[in-house]
């Protein structure tokens, strides 16, 4: 049996189902043999002991739980058949009470909640034109010639700019420190690598020079033994090397390796083309944002706070992820931000209540416009990108999720070039 109760989100439903009677004995049973051919009980061959003696042994409480989580997806089933409910996000399960006579659920559940958008049409809303200057032209040059400086030997002092080889160990308190200690290390002066006053104190050494250079650590150090601690550190100059800017000969554009570009012109226009991609592709993303906030301006909706909880969750999910890939683990996040689960939470609140908006609001605005995907369309979709990315169409599937994700992310996308379309 199950009823309902009112919430104050009228997408946010409180529904309770009881199993009892035969079906309730029936999970008991059911949860007797999985848990007696585990029992060890005297005068029994392990799986030969009956009920009543487990029961008189063990107690039948030890079997609720078990007996529970049998027949816990039938109540659940139970809940969705009986009020006609389908859920946007994963329901919450508790369990309300339990003994040998029956079983008490209460499941709430969240359903998609209506929206209405006053206004999506005819919002004159158009992308910034695209422009590359000459200056943005010459910048980027100047920095494809630095990623190919030459580092030449010189014989004279460190100077700014120069890269310094050092062999360098840290002390504090005449005892050596751990992570401060490194043999022929590449410094470039005036990188601010390390601490303060470091590349300052190591100007003016000469190749072969020994020096302690005497140092403080800033208060806000990361690691919490070295904070504000003064030390010594020997310092080595093994070699100096300086930046010799390249020439733009043949030996240059054979080392840079860009098929067909052999000339200063012809560089200087692949660096236009790769600008102007970048900026078309900034100000498409801007031209949708842009049209995506007005619109959501023009929608009334009534978000269930679990809905936002839960795309935090998968925020905070990604955020991890990219700070494993930068070898940070979130620990070593908080402790360098000074800051806790609950600040980054928080911080994500605005982008996941944002990102809840818009998926309703585009998925109204497909159906308002009557916008469909075939399943064809999604295959051949799935197909493409599986080979983009040079993988088996089961296998990048089993990555992305399914086919019916690829068709939803095609729907989406189907939803926004037509918004686009109204909106010009």
């Amino acid at each position: 049996m199950a009823s309902k109760k009112e919430t104050k989100n009228k997408n946010v439903h409180e529904v309770e189902v009881k199993i009892n009677g035969e079906a309730w004995q029936q999970a008991l049973d059911k949860a007797f043999n999985d848990k007696k051919k585990d029992a060890k009980v005297d005068g029994f061959r392990k799986g030969k002991v009956p009920k009543d003696v487990y029961i008189k042994k063990f107690g039948i409480e030890s079997l609720f739980l078990p007996a529970a989580d049998i027949v816990l997806q039938d109540a659940y089933d139970k809940a969705m058949k009986d009020k006609d409910l389908v859920p946007v996000i994963q329901p919450d399960v508790n369990l309300k009470s339990i003994d040998d006579k029956k079983v008490e659920f209460s499941f709430k559940i969240i359903t998609k909640p209506e929206v209405n958008i006053k206004k999506y049409k005819g919002l004159n809303i158009k992308p910034e034109k695209v422009k590359v200057t000459k200056e943005e032209i010459e910048h980027e040059l100047s920095h494809v010639l630095e990623k190919y400086t030459e580092l030449v030997t010189k014989d004279g002092k460190v100077e700014s700019g120069d890269i310094a080889i050092i062999d360098f160990e840290g002390f504090k308190d005449g005892e050596a420190f751990e992570g401060g200690k490194g043999e022929n290390y590449s410094l470039e002066i005036g990188s601010n690598t390390f601490i303060p006053g470091f590349e300052d104190q190591v100007i003016g050494m000469k190749p072969g020079e020994e020096k302690d250079i005497n140092l403080t650590f800033p208060e806000d150090y990361g690691v919490d033994d070295l904070k504000g601690a003064p030390v010594v550190f020997k310092v080595k100059v093994n070699e100096v090397k300086q930046k010799q800017a390249r020439e733009l000969d043949e030996d240059f554009f054979e080392d840079l390796g860009l098929e067909g570009v052999d000339t200063k012109e012809k560089l200087e226009k692949e660096i236009e083309n790769s600008i102007k991609a970048q900026k078309e592709m900034d100000s498409e993303n801007k031209y949708v944002d842009n049209i995506l906030e007005t619109v959501g301006k023009n929608v009334e909706v009534d978000i269930p706070e679990q809905m936002v909880a839960e795309e935090v969750d998968r925020l905070m999910h990604r955020f991890e992820e990219q700070m494993k890939m930068q070898g940070i683990s979130l620990d070593v996040y908080y402790q360098f931000t000074k800051s806790t689960e609950a600040d980054l939470r928080n911080q994500l609140e605005k982008e996941g209540y944002q990102n809840v908006l818009y998926r309703l609001m585009l998925e109204e605005i497909m159906t308002l416009e009557k916008i469909e995907v075939t399943m064809k369309e999604a295959e051949q979709e799935a197909d493409k990108l599986a080979e983009k990315y040079n993988m088996k169409k089961e296998e990048f599937l089993a990555q992305f999720g399914s086919i019916d994700m690829i068709k939803y992310d095609l729907e989406m996308r189907k939803t926004i070039e037509t918004l686009k379309e109204l909106n010009k």
